[in-house]
C-alpha cells in the first residue's frame, strides 16, 4: 500500500472512530478529525469524560460499522444548505467551519484543517455520509470502510477547539493508529510499549535533567546541573565539529522590533505564534523572537562586504519563542522557548556547493557520534500553491536545482517531497533513525535568495559592482530541548560517557577511605572528568544500585585495595564486566573514555 492509500484509508478511519462515537453518544459534537503520523484523531465534545478503558467498546463499534462495509459516499451541496443540515444536526463547530468556508474561502485556522474552496465552485461544501453518520470533509477516503486495515485506538487527551483555551471550551481528543496490516500494527504497538519505557518525560525527571513549573508556565522548561552539562555538552560538540570549517560567533538580542519579521516576511506567515511584547515607554511593536536569521542579516548589512569577504558564517545558541497552544505542548519535545544551534552562511553563486558540503560533513560526523543512521529528503516548494511561498517561480527552480545537483554529484539516495520547503527557500532535510526504529527530522540545509532580496543585501563583485549574496541557513541538531528528548529516549537514559552529565561515581566501602576518595575525586575533577563521590553510610551493593538507577557510566568501589595504590575495577553500566584499570592510569583512562567523538 503506497503513502497516498494508507492516508486515504486513515481518513477514512476517523470517519468510522466519529461514526462508532455517535452511536454510543448521539449527543456527541464533532470538530476535526485529520490523518497524523501512522494514524488519526478526532476532537469530540462529549457529555462525559472519556477514559482510555472506553476504548476497547468503541473499536468494538468501529468493527462491527466496517463489517456493515458502508460506502463513503460523497455528496456537494450549496454551502447555505450544508450549514442548514449540520445545524439540524446540532453540529455547531460544522456549522462555524461552513460559515469560515464561506465567508474566507478556507476553514483553515491550524494544521487540522479540513478543506478549502474551489475557485470554480465557490459556493459549494463535501460532505460525505458513512452509514447514518454524516461529516464536513475534502477527502480523500477508501471507497467502502471495508477497506480498513488493521487499526487500534491508543489514548485519548484533552484539546481545545481550534487550539484556543482562552476562548472555547475544552474537547476530548480520540487518537487511534492504523496500518495495512495487522503485522504492521503489531510491530508499531511493540515499538510504542518500548518508546513508553523511554520516555523523555519520565526519565527526564528520573535522571534530574530538567523541570517545569506552573509559576514559570507551560513550555518552558527548566535546566537542572545535570541537564545544563548535556546541554551544553551537545553545543559544544557541534562547535567543535564546525570550528574547522571558518565559523564565527555572533550574538544577538531575545527582542526586536516587529519591522524586522515584516520585511523578512515572517510577520505574514507566523503572527499567531509569535510573542508580542507592550512597552509603556515606547509606541514601538517589539516581539519575542521567533527565528534567529533576520537578526543576522543586519549583522551582515552593517557594513559593505567585498566579494573577498565570503563566505562570512555566523553560528549562535540562542533561544527563539513560538506561542505554541497549550494542547499541543509536550515536555521537551515542544516548547514554547526554543535553544536553537543555529548558523547562516552569506556567500557568493559559486560558494554554495562548497558551504553545503561543508556541512553536510558536519551533519553526518554528528549523528555518526550517536549511531543514528540517516536518510535524506529534498525538501520543494508545491508548486500548485506559489502563494505559500516568498520568490518567484525563475528562484526557486534554480535553488531546487542546485541542492539537487549538489546530492546527486554526492551520489547519495534521496526522496524529492512538495511542499515541505520553508516559505523561503528549498531545503535537504536529514532523517536520523533512533534505536527503536523511529524517524526524526532533525538536521536541515537550506538555501535562501529570498531575505537577501528582501533586505537588500549587497556585496561588491570583482568587478567592483553591487551583487546579491546567497544565504544557507543549517541547523544539525536543531532545536536543544527536541533533540534532548530524542538523545534520551534512544539511550533509554544510558549516555555514552562522554555525554552523561555525571561520568564516574566514587563509592566508598567505609569512613576509613573517605579521605583518599577525595583526593582521588579532586585529582579527577581537575583533569575535566564530570565525578561524584557517594561516601554516605549505605552498604556497597545499594550504593552500586543507586548508581545504577541513575546509569552513572562508571561505578568504582574504593576500599583498601584501591587506597593502598591497587588496580581499579570500573562497573560500567551496560556491561558485565568490569573494566581493569592500572592505579597510575586511572585519570588518564577516565579522561580518554569521556573524550568527545569528533573523529578523524
Amino acid at each position: 500500500m503506497n503513502e497516498e492509500q494508507l492516508h486515504a484509508m486513515r481518513h477514512t478511519a476517523a470517519h468510522v472512530l466519529a461514526a462508532a462515537v455517535k452511536r454510543l453518544y448521539p449527543e456527541a459534537k464533532f470538530g476535526v478529525g485529520p490523518v497524523i503520523e501512522n494514524g488519526f484523531f478526532y476532537d469530540i465534545a462529549l457529555p462525559e469524560p472519556i477514559s482510555k478503558e472506553r476504548l476497547p467498546k468503541l473499536e468494538k463499534i468501529m468493527r462491527r460499522i466496517i463489517q456493515e462495509g458502508h460506502a463513503m459516499a460523497k455528496e456537494e451541496m450549496p454551502i447555505t444548505e450544508a450549514v442548514k443540515l449540520f445545524a439540524s444536526e446540532d453540529q455547531p463547530y460544522k456549522v462555524e467551519l461552513l460559515n469560515d468556508l464561506k465567508e474566507r474561502g478556507t476553514t483553515k485556522m491550524n494544521a487540522d484543517e479540513l478543506q478549502d474552496i474551489d475557485p470554480e465552485n465557490a459556493d459549494i461544501a463535501t460532505v460525505y455520509r458513512t452509514g447514518e453518520f454524516m461529516d464536513l470533509c475534502r477527502g480523500p477516503h477508501v471507497e467502502t470502510v471495508k477497506e480498513i486495515g488493521a487499526f487500534k485506538l491508543t489514548k485519548v487527551s484533552g484539546s481545545y477547539w481550534r487550539g484556543d483555551q482562552d476562548r472555547n471550551e475544552q474537547m476530548q481528543r480520540i487518537y487511534g493508529v492504523a496500518f495495512a496490516t495487522k503485522e504492521e500494527l503489531d510491530a508499531h504497538l511493540l515499538m510504542l510499549e518500548e518508546a513508553a519505557k523511554r520516555d523523555h518525560r519520565k526519565l527526564g525527571k528520573e535522571l534530574d535533567l530538567f523541570a517545569f513549573s506552573d509559576l514559570v508556565g507551560p513550555g518552558l522548561p527548566l535546566f537542572t546541573p545535570r541537564g545544563t552539562i548535556m546541554r551544553e555538552q551537545l553545543t559544544s560538540f557541534v562547535w567543535e565539529l564546525m570550528k574547522p570549517y571558518g565559523y564565527q560567533r555572533v550574538q544577538i538580542p531575545h527582542m526586536a522590533k516587529s519591522d524586522l519579521y515584516k520585511t523578512s516576511g515572517h510577520w505574514d506567515k507566523f503572527e499567531d505564534d509569535i510573542f508580542h511584547i507592550s512597552s509603556k515607554k515606547t509606541e514601538q511593536a517589539f516581539v519575542m523572537k521567533p527565528m534567529n536569521c533576520p537578526h543576522h542579516t543586519q549583522i551582515f548589512a552593517s557594513r559593505m562586504r567585498s566579494y573577498r569577504d565570503l563566505p562570512l558564517r555566523y553560528s549562535e545558541v540562542t533561544a527563539v519563542y513560538r506561542d505554541e497552544n497549550t494542547g499541543q505542548l509536550q515536555g521537551l519535545s515542544r516548547v514554547r522557548a526554543i535553544t536553537q544551534d543555529d548558523a547562516h552562511v552569506f556567500c557568493r553563486l559559486d560558494q554554495v556547493k562548497e558551504e553545503a558540503l561543508a556541512i553536510y560533513d558536519i551533519i553526518t560526523k554528528f549523528y555518526a557520534a550517536f549511531d543514528m543512521p540517516l536518510t535524506i529528503r529534498l525538501s520543494k516548494h508545491d508548486e500548485n500553491e506559489p502563494e505559500k511561498y516568498l520568490g518567484g517561480a525563475e528562484v526557486w527552480d534554480r535553488s531546487v536545482g542546485t541542492l539537487r545537483d549538489l546530492l546527486t554529484e554526492l551520489g547519495k539516495e534521496f526522496e524529492e517531497v512538495a511542499g515541505e520547503a520553508a516559505f523561503y527557500g528549498p531545503k535537504i532535510d536529514f532523517i536520523a533513525k533512533d534505536a527503536i526504529g523511529r524517524e526524526w527530522q532533525l538536521a536541515t540545509i537550506q538555501l535562501d535568495f529570498n531575505l537577501p532580496e528582501r533586505f537588500e543585501l549587497e556585496y561588491v563583485n570583482a568587478e567592483g559592482e553591487r551583487e546579491r549574496p546567497v544565504m544557507v541557513h543549517r541547523a544539525i541538531l536543531g532545536s536543544v530541548e527536541r533533540f534532548m528528548a530524542v538523545l534520551i529516549e534512544h539511550y533509554a537514559g544510558a549516555f555514552p560517557i562522554w555525554l552523561a552529565p555525571e561520568q564516574i561515581r566514587l563509592a566508598t566501602v567505609s569512613d576509613e577511605f573517605a579521605e583518599f576518595t577525595h583526593d582521588l575525586a579532586k585529582q579527577l575533577k581537575a583533569a575535566g572528568v564530570r565525578v561524584e563521590v557517594d561516601d554516605s553510610n549505605e552498604k556497597v551493593g545499594k550504593k552500586i544500585r543507586m548508581a545504577a538507577m541513575q546509569k552513572v557510566p562508571w561505578t568504582i568501589v574504593i576500599g583498601e585495595q584501591e587506597a593502598n595504590g591497587g588496580d581499579f575495577n570500573a562497573n560500567v553500566f551496560g556491561r558485565d564486566e568490569d573494566e581493569h584499570i592500572p592505579a597510575a592510569q586511572i585519570v588518564e583512562h577516565a579522561v580518554e573514555a569521556g573524550k568527545m567523538p569528533l573523529g578523524e
